[in-house]
């Protein structure tokens, strides 16, 4: 087999290098998000919410998890909503969905943010 004839247009493939550099960090005072962060629970997450916000909702939970000393409530409030690009009516129904999947439990309140806590997965067997 000849391997010019595994050429684009004259060009040869090479494969790339892969970088061996470390992944981007937060610098002093910038937010971030903590972890660790079950895979199966964010996965589920994404699962839930297909096209939706829900998966934004999620990071959006864990983040004010890590803000309050890894707790497992926190108030879910617009302005962290807003950072994350998701509208009020979108937070709403992501929750929802988060909701009905098992991952959260939601305390509402008229006028007043939402108190989510974060559950864990049930291990199917």
């Amino acid at each position: 087999m000849d391997p010019s004839s595994l050429s684009l247009n004259g060009h040869t493939l090479t494969p790339k290098k892969v970088s061996r550099k470390k992944a981007p960090r937060h610098k002093s005072g910038e937010p971030f998000l903590r972890g660790p962060i079950p895979m199966n629970w964010l996965a589920a997450a994404s699962k839930a919410s297909g096209h939706g916000s829900g998966l934004g909702i999620a990071v959006a939970l864990w983040y004010l998890s890590g803000l309050n000393l890894q707790a497992k409530t926190v108030k879910l409030s617009g302005s962290v909503l807003r950072q994350m690009g998701i509208e009020r009516h979108a937070g709403y129904r992501g929750l929802k969905t988060l909701e009905k999947a098992g991952l959260v439990s939601v305390e509402r309140h008229s006028g007043r943010l939402p108190m989510v806590t974060i559950l864990g997965l049930e291990v199917e067997k």
